[in-house]
């Protein structure tokens, strides 16, 4: 079974480097190693230097840049060319009816969450296939990879729940919608190709949310701004059921005299409540080089500053984030939820889920049906665990 590292941090903290390192030290061990990338702006190529043009993503397609390493920076417009084009055909239709240029259109005409979905096609196929030993995923800033860790779990909400009943629908209502609107109506093979997707898309939840299998690594830099972004995503992470195995500072600035003094002091303070807040995640620091980590060599070098003589693709960490055990005549889910304050957190019931609010992240929790058919009950903090009970509706 192959191995997922997801790195990911908050925008400018260096991640796509460390993500690229990361790949060229488990490609170094032996592993069979793809990096691939999904943010619409994508820098693996510049990172390896291997791009030929501005745009050269090689058409979506992997590409081999050194022994057992292979990257890939998803093109959504050409997958969606290959795979979905009658997906791509209605949002572009659709863009052109508001009064949008053919053009503009066609280049706009994608779903939000494509390219996380194709994403994770990948990846899901990737590990079915076998195809690598490690699967470094460089994931966009901190706001998008949490929507793309959600993204598998809400289509297949989306078609268990709904895709039947929007095909009934949109099959009864086009005859009377043609006369009252200009804006073209989904086909058939639009309903086929969500469906096609789904499928395809089976099993992948379990692919992220499987601690033998995935890991977080979040890259970070010892700033107050960006130490609390990475304290949120490590609490929503742990919400989504993934463990974050590592936690990578990147620039941490040389000890001395001169103009860093104050900032290297600075970085200090933030570097040891990064130790006690993260505890017991083990916490990796990665000097401010001199130069840029241009090219296989340079990136090669930080890979070895980072991992030393440990494996990268070993797992760190293995604690699960969250459990559901039997508690007397009912059951306790624990989840993990440092930083959290109690009343930040809201509870709610849908169907056979439990959907956990903090801030605008919202989890839903699939309960086992034996847990599914009680009423929610008590909720109390333990520390950093989030304790739920479950009881019989008369308890």
């Amino acid at each position: 079974m192959a191995r997922v590292l997801m790195m990911c941090g908050k925008g400018g903290v260096g991640k796509t480097t460390v993500a690229a390192a990361t790949a060229a030290a488990c490609a170094q061990r032996g592993h069979r190693t793809l990096i691939i990338s999904f943010d619409l702006a994508h820098n693996l190529s510049d990172a390896f230097d291997v791009g030929q043009t501005l745009f050269d993503q090689n058409r979506g397609r992997t590409r081999r840049v050194a022994d057992n390493l292979d990257i890939q920076e998803i093109d959504v417009h050409q997958d969606l060319q290959r795979n979905w084009q009658h997906i791509q055909k209605f949002t572009a239709s659709f863009m052109a009816s508001t009064g949008m240029s053919d053009i503009v259109a066609e280049e706009l005409g994608v779903l939000p969450g494509m390219e996380d979905l194709i994403a994770l096609l990948y990846i899901n196929r990737y590990v079915d296939e076998g195809t690598y030993d490690v699967v470094v995923v460089d994931c966009p800033p901190t706001a998008e990879a949490l929507r793309f860790v959600g993204t598998a779990t809400a289509l297949s909400w989306y078609a268990r729940k709904r895709l039947r009943v929007d095909r009934t629908l949109m099959r009864l209502t086009a005859p009377i919608a043609k006369h009252v609107s200009d804006a073209p109506l989904p086909p058939k093979e639009y309903f086929d190709e969500i469906e096609q997707l789904t499928q395809q898309l089976q099993g992948v939840d379990r692919v992220l949310m499987n601690p033998r299998i995935t890991t977080v690594r979040m890259v970070t830099n010892a700033e107050k701004i960006v130490v609390k972004e990475t304290q949120r995503a490590y609490m929503y992470f742990n919400m989504y059921g993934i463990v974050t195995d590592t936690i990578i500072i990147n620039r941490v600035f040389p000890e001395g005299d001169g103009y860093l003094k104050h900032w290297a002091e600075r970085q200090v303070r933030y570097m040891n409540e990064i130790d006690e807040h993260f505890s017991p995640v083990p916490v990796k620091r990665l000097p401010l080089l001199e130069d840029e980590v241009i090219g296989i060599d340079e990136v090669r070098k930080m890979g070895q500053m980072i991992y030393g003589s440990d494996d990268p693709a070993s797992f760190f960490v293995e604690a699960r984030p969250h459990t559901i055990e039997k508690d007397g005549g009912g059951y306790v889910l624990r989840v993990r939820m440092p930083f959290v304050d109690k009343a930040e957190a809201e509870l709610s019931r849908a169907d056979d889920d439990l959907l956990i609010r903090v801030g605008s992240f919202q989890r839903h929790v699939a309960l086992p049906r034996t847990v599914a058919r009680l009423q929610t009950g008590s909720a109390r903090f333990n520390r950093d665990e989030l304790e739920i009970r479950f009881v019989e509706a008369n308890s």
